[in-house]
Protein backbone atom coordinates (compact mmCIF):
# COMPACT_ATOMS: atom_id res chain seq x y z
CA UNK A 1 0.00 0.00 0.00
CA UNK A 2 1.10 3.47 -0.62
CA UNK A 3 2.75 5.37 1.99
CA UNK A 4 1.60 8.53 1.15
CA UNK A 5 -2.30 8.49 2.21
CA UNK A 6 -5.12 9.65 -0.50
CA UNK A 7 -6.32 11.66 2.39
CA UNK A 8 -4.77 13.74 5.81
CA UNK A 9 -6.02 16.49 7.57
CA UNK A 10 -4.68 17.82 10.50
CA UNK A 11 -5.32 20.05 13.26
CA UNK A 12 -8.91 20.83 11.54
CA UNK A 13 -11.10 23.04 13.44
CA UNK A 14 -15.06 24.19 12.25
CA UNK A 15 -16.33 27.09 14.92
CA UNK A 16 -19.87 29.00 14.36
CA UNK A 17 -21.20 31.63 16.92
CA UNK A 18 -21.41 29.96 20.04
CA UNK A 19 -20.18 26.31 18.79
CA UNK A 20 -17.08 24.59 18.30
CA UNK A 21 -18.56 21.97 15.94
CA UNK A 22 -14.69 21.06 15.55
CA UNK A 23 -11.77 21.35 17.64
CA UNK A 24 -7.91 19.92 16.42
CA UNK A 25 -9.30 16.91 14.37
CA UNK A 26 -7.38 14.54 12.13
CA UNK A 27 -8.23 12.30 9.44
CA UNK A 28 -5.82 9.75 7.44
CA UNK A 29 -7.13 7.91 4.50
CA UNK A 30 -5.37 5.55 2.95
CA UNK A 31 -5.43 4.20 -1.18
CA UNK A 32 -7.79 1.71 -1.36
CA UNK A 33 -9.00 1.26 2.48
CA UNK A 34 -12.11 0.98 3.96
CA UNK A 35 -12.50 3.55 6.61
CA UNK A 36 -14.91 4.13 9.41
CA UNK A 37 -15.52 7.29 10.67
CA UNK A 38 -17.88 6.96 13.81
CA UNK A 39 -18.55 9.12 17.18
CA UNK A 40 -22.05 10.43 18.63
CA UNK A 41 -24.22 12.59 16.85
CA UNK A 42 -22.83 15.99 17.23
CA UNK A 43 -19.44 14.37 17.54
CA UNK A 44 -18.51 16.52 14.19
CA UNK A 45 -18.94 13.87 11.80
CA UNK A 46 -21.34 15.62 9.52
CA UNK A 47 -18.86 18.99 10.20
CA UNK A 48 -15.96 16.93 8.55
CA UNK A 49 -17.27 15.29 5.83
CA UNK A 50 -18.40 18.59 4.35
CA UNK A 51 -15.19 20.01 4.90
CA UNK A 52 -13.68 17.15 2.95
CA UNK A 53 -16.59 17.22 0.60
CA UNK A 54 -16.25 20.93 -0.05
CA UNK A 55 -18.57 22.05 0.92
CA UNK A 56 -17.34 24.24 4.11
CA UNK A 57 -14.34 25.83 4.70
CA UNK A 58 -12.09 25.21 7.74
CA UNK A 59 -11.24 27.62 10.84
CA UNK A 60 -7.40 28.71 9.83
CA UNK A 61 -4.81 26.59 11.38
CA UNK A 62 -5.01 23.57 9.79
CA UNK A 63 -3.56 21.64 7.06
CA UNK A 64 -5.22 19.72 4.37
CA UNK A 65 -3.62 17.45 1.81
CA UNK A 66 -4.96 15.36 -1.05
CA UNK A 67 -2.32 12.41 -2.69
CA UNK A 68 0.79 14.46 -0.48
CA UNK A 69 -0.44 18.02 -1.38
CA UNK A 70 -1.88 21.21 0.37
CA UNK A 71 -5.42 21.57 -0.96
CA UNK A 72 -7.97 24.20 -0.18
CA UNK A 73 -11.06 23.30 -1.47
CA UNK A 74 -13.38 26.15 -3.21
CA UNK A 75 -16.08 24.37 -3.45
CA UNK A 76 -17.96 20.60 -3.69
CA UNK A 77 -17.31 20.54 -7.46
CA UNK A 78 -13.65 21.32 -6.65
CA UNK A 79 -13.77 18.12 -4.49
CA UNK A 80 -14.93 16.38 -6.98
CA UNK A 81 -12.36 17.13 -9.69
CA UNK A 82 -9.88 16.21 -7.16
CA UNK A 83 -11.57 12.88 -6.34
CA UNK A 84 -13.94 12.98 -3.66
CA UNK A 85 -17.18 12.08 -3.83
CA UNK A 86 -19.98 12.18 -0.87
CA UNK A 87 -22.43 10.07 -1.07
CA UNK A 88 -25.14 11.76 1.74
CA UNK A 89 -27.72 9.75 4.13
CA UNK A 90 -30.78 11.28 2.24
CA UNK A 91 -29.71 10.21 -1.75
CA UNK A 92 -28.91 13.78 -3.36
CA UNK A 93 -30.51 12.74 -6.83
CA UNK A 94 -33.10 13.87 -8.97
CA UNK A 95 -35.96 11.19 -8.67
CA UNK A 96 -37.78 12.49 -11.86
CA UNK A 97 -34.58 11.77 -13.96
CA UNK A 98 -33.68 8.55 -15.76
CA UNK A 99 -30.93 6.73 -14.35
CA UNK A 100 -28.02 7.79 -16.79
CA UNK A 101 -29.40 11.55 -16.26
CA UNK A 102 -28.19 11.03 -12.69
CA UNK A 103 -25.00 9.19 -13.12
CA UNK A 104 -23.47 11.82 -15.31
CA UNK A 105 -25.54 14.86 -14.64
CA UNK A 106 -22.57 17.86 -14.52
CA UNK A 107 -20.08 15.99 -16.43
CA UNK A 108 -18.76 17.99 -19.32
CA UNK A 109 -21.71 19.84 -19.08
CA UNK A 110 -23.21 21.49 -22.81
CA UNK A 111 -22.62 25.31 -23.68
CA UNK A 112 -25.97 27.31 -23.79
CA UNK A 113 -25.55 26.41 -27.84
CA UNK A 114 -25.16 22.74 -27.15
CA UNK A 115 -27.03 19.75 -27.66
CA UNK A 116 -26.32 16.72 -25.32
CA UNK A 117 -24.57 13.76 -27.08
CA UNK A 118 -27.33 11.23 -25.46
CA UNK A 119 -25.16 8.23 -27.04
CA UNK A 120 -22.23 9.36 -24.87
CA UNK A 121 -24.62 10.11 -21.79
CA UNK A 122 -25.30 6.12 -22.13
CA UNK A 123 -22.30 5.05 -23.00
CA UNK A 124 -20.39 6.97 -19.79
CA UNK A 125 -23.73 5.54 -17.75
CA UNK A 126 -23.15 2.18 -18.45
CA UNK A 127 -19.10 1.49 -17.90
CA UNK A 128 -20.08 3.31 -14.25
CA UNK A 129 -22.69 0.78 -13.56
CA UNK A 130 -20.41 -1.94 -15.47
CA UNK A 131 -17.42 -1.37 -12.68
CA UNK A 132 -20.33 -1.88 -10.04
CA UNK A 133 -21.18 -5.37 -11.64
CA UNK A 134 -24.85 -4.06 -11.68
CA UNK A 135 -27.57 -3.58 -15.00
CA UNK A 136 -30.14 -0.98 -14.32
CA UNK A 137 -32.54 0.38 -17.21
CA UNK A 138 -30.92 3.50 -18.36
CA UNK A 139 -33.71 4.90 -19.17
CA UNK A 140 -36.14 4.32 -16.18
CA UNK A 141 -36.67 7.36 -14.14
CA UNK A 142 -34.89 7.10 -10.30
CA UNK A 143 -38.20 7.09 -8.57
CA UNK A 144 -38.71 3.96 -9.93
CA UNK A 145 -36.20 2.41 -8.67
CA UNK A 146 -35.94 0.70 -5.17
CA UNK A 147 -33.59 2.81 -2.40
CA UNK A 148 -30.68 -0.13 -2.98
CA UNK A 149 -30.84 0.69 -6.49
CA UNK A 150 -30.28 4.56 -5.69
CA UNK A 151 -27.77 3.80 -3.63
CA UNK A 152 -25.92 2.01 -6.23
CA UNK A 153 -26.87 4.64 -9.12
CA UNK A 154 -25.41 7.10 -6.36
CA UNK A 155 -22.08 4.99 -5.96
CA UNK A 156 -21.75 5.14 -9.98
CA UNK A 157 -21.85 8.48 -10.26
CA UNK A 158 -19.26 8.87 -8.07
CA UNK A 159 -17.19 6.33 -10.54
CA UNK A 160 -18.06 8.12 -13.79
CA UNK A 161 -16.67 11.24 -12.06
CA UNK A 162 -13.17 9.24 -11.39
CA UNK A 163 -13.70 9.39 -7.76
CA UNK A 164 -10.57 8.63 -5.79
CA UNK A 165 -12.39 8.53 -2.45
CA UNK A 166 -16.04 7.62 -1.66
CA UNK A 167 -17.63 8.49 1.23
CA UNK A 168 -20.85 6.61 2.13
CA UNK A 169 -22.92 8.05 5.06
CA UNK A 170 -25.04 5.93 6.93
CA UNK A 171 -25.86 3.69 3.52
CA UNK A 172 -27.52 1.01 5.10
CA UNK A 173 -30.02 2.71 7.09
CA UNK A 174 -32.94 1.58 4.50
CA UNK A 175 -31.79 -1.32 3.25
CA UNK A 176 -32.46 -5.41 3.87
CA UNK A 177 -30.30 -7.84 4.97
CA UNK A 178 -29.45 -9.02 1.10
CA UNK A 179 -29.07 -5.61 0.08
CA UNK A 180 -26.74 -4.57 2.66
CA UNK A 181 -24.36 -8.13 1.42
CA UNK A 182 -24.73 -6.88 -2.43
CA UNK A 183 -23.33 -3.27 -0.75
CA UNK A 184 -20.75 -4.50 0.88
CA UNK A 185 -19.45 -6.74 -1.77
CA UNK A 186 -19.72 -3.56 -4.23
CA UNK A 187 -17.72 -1.72 -1.37
CA UNK A 188 -14.77 -4.39 -1.29
CA UNK A 189 -14.87 -4.82 -5.42
CA UNK A 190 -14.23 -0.99 -5.02
CA UNK A 191 -11.20 -1.04 -2.45
CA UNK A 192 -9.51 -3.80 -4.78
CA UNK A 193 -9.65 -1.51 -7.52
CA UNK A 194 -7.65 0.87 -5.48
CA UNK A 195 -10.73 3.23 -4.38
CA UNK A 196 -11.02 4.39 -0.99
CA UNK A 197 -14.12 4.44 1.07
CA UNK A 198 -15.27 6.30 3.97
CA UNK A 199 -17.86 4.45 5.94
CA UNK A 200 -20.12 6.23 8.50
CA UNK A 201 -22.62 4.42 10.33
CA UNK A 202 -23.93 3.94 14.10
CA UNK A 203 -24.12 0.17 13.51
CA UNK A 204 -21.51 -1.91 15.42
CA UNK A 205 -22.18 -5.16 13.50
CA UNK A 206 -21.76 -3.43 10.59
CA UNK A 207 -18.80 -0.98 11.39
CA UNK A 208 -16.92 -4.44 11.94
CA UNK A 209 -18.25 -6.38 9.41
CA UNK A 210 -16.17 -3.89 6.73
CA UNK A 211 -13.86 -1.38 7.72
CA UNK A 212 -10.24 -1.87 7.93
CA UNK A 213 -9.56 0.89 10.37
CA UNK A 214 -11.56 3.34 12.75
CA UNK A 215 -10.81 7.30 13.55
CA UNK A 216 -13.23 8.34 16.32
CA UNK A 217 -14.35 11.24 17.85
CA UNK A 218 -15.92 12.37 20.60
CA UNK A 219 -17.71 16.20 21.16
CA UNK A 220 -15.60 17.39 18.61
CA UNK A 221 -12.29 16.32 19.29
CA UNK A 222 -10.12 13.72 17.82
CA UNK A 223 -10.29 10.65 20.14
CA UNK A 224 -7.58 8.51 18.21
CA UNK A 225 -7.05 6.35 15.14
CA UNK A 226 -7.40 2.27 15.48
CA UNK A 227 -6.91 -0.64 13.59
CA UNK A 228 -10.10 -3.31 13.33
CA UNK A 229 -7.69 -5.39 15.78
CA UNK A 230 -7.51 -3.00 18.68
CA UNK A 231 -10.69 -2.53 18.95
CA UNK A 232 -14.02 -4.40 20.09
CA UNK A 233 -17.32 -3.35 20.34
CA UNK A 234 -17.20 -2.57 24.13
CA UNK A 235 -14.20 -0.56 23.52
CA UNK A 236 -15.52 1.56 20.75
CA UNK A 237 -18.50 2.57 22.47
CA UNK A 238 -16.67 3.27 25.06
CA UNK A 239 -14.10 5.81 22.97
CA UNK A 240 -17.20 7.09 21.34
CA UNK A 241 -19.19 8.47 24.26
CA UNK A 242 -16.55 8.45 26.77
CA UNK A 243 -18.44 6.07 29.03
CA UNK A 244 -19.80 2.38 29.28
CA UNK A 245 -23.30 1.82 27.58
CA UNK A 246 -25.23 -0.86 28.30
CA UNK A 247 -27.35 -2.32 25.34
CA UNK A 248 -29.34 -4.96 27.51
CA UNK A 249 -32.76 -5.82 28.17
CA UNK A 250 -33.83 -5.02 31.53
CA UNK A 251 -35.60 -6.91 34.08
CA UNK A 252 -38.98 -6.74 33.93
CA UNK A 253 -40.69 -7.86 37.42
CA UNK A 254 -44.11 -8.94 37.26
CA UNK A 255 -46.62 -5.73 36.78
CA UNK A 256 -50.42 -4.87 36.74
CA UNK A 257 -51.21 -3.77 32.93
CA UNK A 258 -54.07 -1.53 32.42
CA UNK A 259 -56.79 -1.98 30.39
CA UNK A 260 -56.39 -2.84 26.45
CA UNK A 261 -55.86 0.15 24.68
CA UNK A 262 -56.14 -1.26 20.93
CA UNK A 263 -57.24 -3.65 19.77
CA UNK A 264 -57.16 -5.19 15.93
CA UNK A 265 -59.32 -7.85 14.81
CA UNK A 266 -58.56 -9.34 11.01
CA UNK A 267 -57.06 -6.01 9.50
CA UNK A 268 -55.68 -6.38 5.87
CA UNK A 269 -55.17 -4.66 2.83
CA UNK A 270 -54.35 -5.97 0.08
CA UNK A 271 -50.50 -6.25 -1.14
CA UNK A 272 -49.52 -4.94 2.46
CA UNK A 273 -50.85 -7.15 5.06
CA UNK A 274 -53.66 -9.61 6.03
CA UNK A 275 -55.72 -11.48 8.75
CA UNK A 276 -53.90 -8.84 11.70
CA UNK A 277 -55.06 -9.72 15.30
CA UNK A 278 -53.50 -7.90 18.22
CA UNK A 279 -53.73 -5.62 21.37
CA UNK A 280 -51.83 -3.33 23.48
CA UNK A 281 -51.96 -2.64 26.86
CA UNK A 282 -51.68 1.00 28.94
CA UNK A 283 -48.37 0.59 30.20
CA UNK A 284 -47.39 -2.05 27.46
CA UNK A 285 -44.67 -2.22 24.92
CA UNK A 286 -45.31 -3.99 22.27
CA UNK A 287 -42.53 -4.77 20.04
CA UNK A 288 -43.25 -5.86 15.79
CA UNK A 289 -40.12 -6.90 13.70
CA UNK A 290 -39.57 -8.99 10.91
CA UNK A 291 -38.00 -8.30 7.84
CA UNK A 292 -37.70 -4.69 5.44
CA UNK A 293 -40.56 -5.27 3.20
CA UNK A 294 -42.84 -7.48 6.00
CA UNK A 295 -45.73 -4.77 5.84
CA UNK A 296 -44.70 -3.53 9.57
CA UNK A 297 -44.67 0.48 8.53
CA UNK A 298 -48.27 -0.44 5.91
CA UNK A 299 -49.83 -1.45 9.24
CA UNK A 300 -48.49 1.48 10.96
CA UNK A 301 -49.96 4.03 8.41
CA UNK A 302 -53.16 2.03 8.57
CA UNK A 303 -53.96 2.54 12.53
CA UNK A 304 -52.45 6.17 12.02
CA UNK A 305 -55.13 7.02 9.40
CA UNK A 306 -52.80 7.56 6.47
CA UNK A 307 -54.08 4.47 4.48
CA UNK A 308 -57.60 2.42 4.98
CA UNK A 309 -57.52 -1.16 4.87
CA UNK A 310 -59.83 -2.97 3.31
CA UNK A 311 -61.16 -5.08 5.90
CA UNK A 312 -60.77 -5.55 9.93
CA UNK A 313 -61.44 -3.24 12.48
CA UNK A 314 -59.80 -1.16 15.10
CA UNK A 315 -60.74 -0.46 18.58
CA UNK A 316 -59.71 2.33 20.63
CA UNK A 317 -60.41 1.89 24.56
CA UNK A 318 -62.71 -0.60 23.44
CA UNK A 319 -64.30 1.53 20.95
CA UNK A 320 -64.69 0.96 17.07
CA UNK A 321 -62.75 3.33 15.07
CA UNK A 322 -63.22 4.25 11.17
CA UNK A 323 -59.65 7.01 10.64
CA UNK A 324 -60.44 8.68 7.49
CA UNK A 325 -57.26 10.67 7.95
CA UNK A 326 -54.26 11.17 10.60
CA UNK A 327 -56.24 13.96 11.96
CA UNK A 328 -58.98 11.48 13.65
CA UNK A 329 -56.35 9.59 14.86
CA UNK A 330 -54.45 12.28 16.64
CA UNK A 331 -58.50 13.09 17.86
CA UNK A 332 -58.88 10.02 19.45
CA UNK A 333 -55.85 10.18 21.22
CA UNK A 334 -52.77 8.29 18.73
CA UNK A 335 -49.55 9.11 17.88
CA UNK A 336 -47.33 8.38 15.24
CA UNK A 337 -43.77 8.90 15.35
CA UNK A 338 -42.38 8.04 11.69
CA UNK A 339 -40.07 5.69 10.14
CA UNK A 340 -37.92 8.93 8.77
CA UNK A 341 -37.71 11.80 11.14
CA UNK A 342 -36.29 14.45 8.35
CA UNK A 343 -39.11 13.78 5.74
CA UNK A 344 -42.24 13.02 7.67
CA UNK A 345 -41.43 13.96 11.19
CA UNK A 346 -39.74 17.17 11.42
CA UNK A 347 -40.06 20.83 9.59
CA UNK A 348 -36.12 21.16 9.16
CA UNK A 349 -36.15 24.86 8.33
CA UNK A 350 -38.82 25.67 11.30
CA UNK A 351 -37.57 26.24 15.44
CA UNK A 352 -37.48 23.27 18.08
CA UNK A 353 -40.30 25.63 19.23
CA UNK A 354 -42.40 25.20 16.05
CA UNK A 355 -41.55 21.83 15.89
CA UNK A 356 -42.80 20.90 19.06
CA UNK A 357 -46.04 22.94 19.13
CA UNK A 358 -47.01 21.48 15.41
CA UNK A 359 -49.91 18.89 16.97
CA UNK A 360 -51.26 21.16 19.29
CA UNK A 361 -51.23 24.35 17.62
CA UNK A 362 -55.12 24.25 18.75
CA UNK A 363 -54.52 24.50 21.91
CA UNK A 364 -51.61 27.44 21.43
CA UNK A 365 -54.27 29.90 19.73
CA UNK A 366 -56.05 32.90 21.77
CA UNK A 367 -59.78 33.72 21.42
CA UNK A 368 -59.12 35.59 17.88
CA UNK A 369 -57.65 31.85 16.41
CA UNK A 370 -54.00 33.60 16.99
CA UNK A 371 -50.57 32.26 17.95
CA UNK A 372 -50.05 32.67 21.41
CA UNK A 373 -45.98 33.35 21.60
CA UNK A 374 -46.19 32.33 25.20
CA UNK A 375 -47.80 29.54 24.94
CA UNK A 376 -45.93 28.46 22.44
CA UNK A 377 -43.15 29.33 24.33
CA UNK A 378 -43.95 28.00 27.98
CA UNK A 379 -44.70 24.54 25.92
CA UNK A 380 -41.36 24.24 23.88
CA UNK A 381 -39.07 25.06 27.21
CA UNK A 382 -41.23 22.46 29.01
CA UNK A 383 -41.00 19.62 26.13
CA UNK A 384 -37.12 20.58 26.23
CA UNK A 385 -36.77 20.03 30.20
CA UNK A 386 -38.21 16.94 30.27
CA UNK A 387 -37.09 14.73 27.17
CA UNK A 388 -33.65 16.65 27.49
CA UNK A 389 -32.93 18.10 24.23
CA UNK A 390 -29.59 19.46 23.69
CA UNK A 391 -29.30 22.16 23.07
CA UNK A 392 -32.04 23.77 24.60
CA UNK A 393 -32.75 26.29 22.33
CA UNK A 394 -36.19 26.90 21.22
CA UNK A 395 -35.13 29.05 17.98
CA UNK A 396 -32.49 26.79 16.67
CA UNK A 397 -33.38 25.19 13.75
CA UNK A 398 -34.48 21.71 13.80
CA UNK A 399 -32.47 20.85 11.13
CA UNK A 400 -29.17 22.06 13.06
CA UNK A 401 -29.82 19.31 15.89
CA UNK A 402 -28.55 15.98 15.85
CA UNK A 403 -30.18 13.00 14.84
CA UNK A 404 -30.61 11.66 18.27
CA UNK A 405 -32.35 15.13 19.56
CA UNK A 406 -34.43 15.51 16.41
CA UNK A 407 -35.85 12.43 16.92
CA UNK A 408 -36.36 13.53 20.49
CA UNK A 409 -38.16 16.77 19.24
CA UNK A 410 -40.42 14.18 17.07
CA UNK A 411 -41.50 12.35 20.52
CA UNK A 412 -42.22 15.43 22.19
CA UNK A 413 -44.30 16.83 19.36
CA UNK A 414 -46.61 13.73 20.11
CA UNK A 415 -46.51 14.01 23.99
CA UNK A 416 -47.92 17.58 24.02
CA UNK A 417 -51.09 16.23 22.67
CA UNK A 418 -51.22 13.35 25.25
CA UNK A 419 -51.83 10.18 23.35
CA UNK A 420 -53.14 7.18 24.47
CA UNK A 421 -51.32 5.69 22.23
CA UNK A 422 -47.68 6.01 20.66
CA UNK A 423 -46.40 4.35 17.60
CA UNK A 424 -42.85 4.25 17.25
CA UNK A 425 -41.32 2.91 13.89
CA UNK A 426 -37.49 2.55 14.28
CA UNK A 427 -37.01 4.91 16.42
CA UNK A 428 -32.83 4.97 16.57
CA UNK A 429 -32.51 4.84 13.44
CA UNK A 430 -29.49 6.54 12.09
CA UNK A 431 -28.92 7.89 15.87
CA UNK A 432 -25.87 6.75 18.02
CA UNK A 433 -25.29 3.95 21.27
CA UNK A 434 -25.52 7.31 23.60
CA UNK A 435 -28.62 8.44 22.12
CA UNK A 436 -30.25 5.02 21.65
CA UNK A 437 -30.06 4.14 25.48
CA UNK A 438 -31.60 7.46 26.29
CA UNK A 439 -35.01 7.21 23.74
CA UNK A 440 -34.96 3.27 24.96
CA UNK A 441 -35.27 4.84 28.51
CA UNK A 442 -37.61 7.51 27.45
CA UNK A 443 -39.88 5.11 26.15
CA UNK A 444 -39.49 3.10 29.08
CA UNK A 445 -40.70 6.10 31.45
CA UNK A 446 -44.02 7.02 28.16
CA UNK A 447 -45.19 3.04 29.35
CA UNK A 448 -44.74 3.46 33.37
CA UNK A 449 -47.08 6.37 32.96
CA UNK A 450 -50.15 4.08 31.07
CA UNK A 451 -48.99 5.58 27.76
CA UNK A 452 -49.66 2.27 25.56
CA UNK A 453 -46.78 1.95 22.95
CA UNK A 454 -46.04 -0.06 19.58
CA UNK A 455 -42.51 -0.67 19.31
CA UNK A 456 -41.43 -1.22 15.15
CA UNK A 457 -38.09 -1.95 15.04
CA UNK A 458 -35.45 -3.49 12.20
CA UNK A 459 -33.05 -4.21 15.56
CA UNK A 460 -33.42 -7.35 17.55
CA UNK A 461 -31.33 -6.14 20.22
CA UNK A 462 -33.29 -3.28 20.24
CA UNK A 463 -36.73 -5.13 20.30
CA UNK A 464 -35.48 -7.30 23.26
CA UNK A 465 -34.11 -4.98 25.08
CA UNK A 466 -37.50 -2.97 25.43
CA UNK A 467 -40.44 -4.91 24.52
CA UNK A 468 -42.74 -6.30 26.91
CA UNK A 469 -44.09 -8.32 24.42
CA UNK A 470 -43.03 -9.19 20.74
CA UNK A 471 -44.56 -10.17 17.39
CA UNK A 472 -42.79 -10.91 14.28
CA UNK A 473 -44.04 -10.56 10.75
CA UNK A 474 -43.23 -11.79 7.67
CA UNK A 475 -44.83 -11.11 3.94
CA UNK A 476 -47.82 -9.32 5.43
CA UNK A 477 -48.78 -12.13 8.25
CA UNK A 478 -48.45 -12.06 11.81
CA UNK A 479 -46.60 -15.12 12.21
CA UNK A 480 -45.13 -15.73 15.84
CA UNK A 481 -45.59 -13.86 19.03
CA UNK A 482 -42.91 -14.46 22.14
CA UNK A 483 -42.66 -12.89 25.57
CA UNK A 484 -40.02 -9.95 26.01
CA UNK A 485 -37.77 -11.43 29.01
CA UNK A 486 -37.71 -15.12 27.70
CA UNK A 487 -37.02 -14.32 23.57
CA UNK A 488 -34.03 -15.00 21.66
CA UNK A 489 -32.64 -13.63 18.65
CA UNK A 490 -32.59 -16.40 17.00
CA UNK A 491 -35.56 -17.61 17.49
CA UNK A 492 -37.42 -14.48 16.59
CA UNK A 493 -34.99 -14.33 13.30
CA UNK A 494 -36.16 -17.67 12.54
CA UNK A 495 -39.69 -16.72 12.16
CA UNK A 496 -38.93 -13.37 10.06
CA UNK A 497 -37.13 -15.43 7.45
CA UNK A 498 -39.14 -19.08 7.83
CA UNK A 499 -42.62 -18.27 9.85
CA UNK A 500 -46.10 -19.29 9.03
CA UNK A 501 -49.53 -18.25 10.50
CA UNK A 502 -51.24 -20.32 12.23
CA UNK A 503 -53.43 -22.11 9.99
CA UNK A 504 -51.57 -20.52 6.91
CA UNK A 505 -52.71 -20.88 3.38
CA UNK A 506 -50.32 -22.75 1.71
CA UNK A 507 -47.02 -20.82 0.43
CA UNK A 508 -47.77 -17.54 -2.04
CA UNK A 509 -51.83 -17.68 -1.20
CA UNK A 510 -50.85 -14.45 1.44
CA UNK A 511 -50.14 -11.15 1.18
CA UNK A 512 -47.12 -10.04 -0.72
Amino acid sequence: MDAVPFVRMQNISKTYPGVKALDGVSLEIRRGEIHALVGENGAGKSTLIKILAGVLKPDPGGSFEIEGRPVELRNALDANRRGISVNYQDISLFPNLTVAENITLGRDAAGWLSRVKWKDVRRRAQQALACLGVELDLAAPLEELSIARQQLVSIARALSFDAKLIVLDEPTSTLSAGEIRHLFQVIRELRESGISILFVSHKMDELFAIAERFTVLRDGRFVGCYGREELDEARLISLMVGREVRYHRENRPDREWGGVVLEVKGLSKQGHFKDIHFSVRAGEILGLTGLVGSGRTELAHALFGLTRPDAGEIRLGGRPLRLKSPRDAVRHGIAYVPESRQLQGLVLTQSVKHNLTLAVLRRMMNRLRLLEPKREAELARDSIARLGIRPGRPEMQAGQLSGGNQQKVVVAKWLAASPKLLIVDEPTNGVDVGAKAEIHRLLRELAASGIAILLISSELPEVLAVSHRILVMRRGRLVGEFDGAQATQEAIMEKALMGEPAGAAPKGADAG
